[in-house]
């Protein structure tokens, strides 16, 4: 992909990333397309690297468990605080994120 088209996709990503309700993204999550993001990443370079089928860097997270399906228990903690998350669908994906304290 060129530059361009880079810059395309992550303002458009930008542009579609919102904070949510977990109890909204339940259907998500139990069909399994939900995925977490560490706080630590940027959720917008993640969810371009989705767009792009960019697999070498997707992996590298996830083996280092920053990208990752979300987890049970941090489901069932996020609905029990009834938390709100940043997210970004990726199609079929919807990426999410945790709310920084200062968010």
């Amino acid at each position: 992909m060129t530059d361009i088209e880079t810059d395309s996709i992550q303002q458009q990503i930008v542009a579609e990333t919102s904070k949510i309700a977990w109890h909204e993204l339940q259907y998500f999550f139990a069909s399994g397309m939900a995925v977490f993001v560490a706080e630590q990443l940027d959720l917008v370079e993640v969810a371009t690297c989705f767009a792009e089928d960019n697999r070498p860097m997707v992996e590298k997270w996830m083996q280092e468990k920053l990208v990752m399906p979300v987890p049970d228990e941090q489901a069932k903690i996020w609905y029990e605080n009834d938390a709100t998350v940043w997210a970004v669908v990726v199609k079929p994906w919807i990426l999410v994120q945790p709310l920084q304290a200062s968010q």
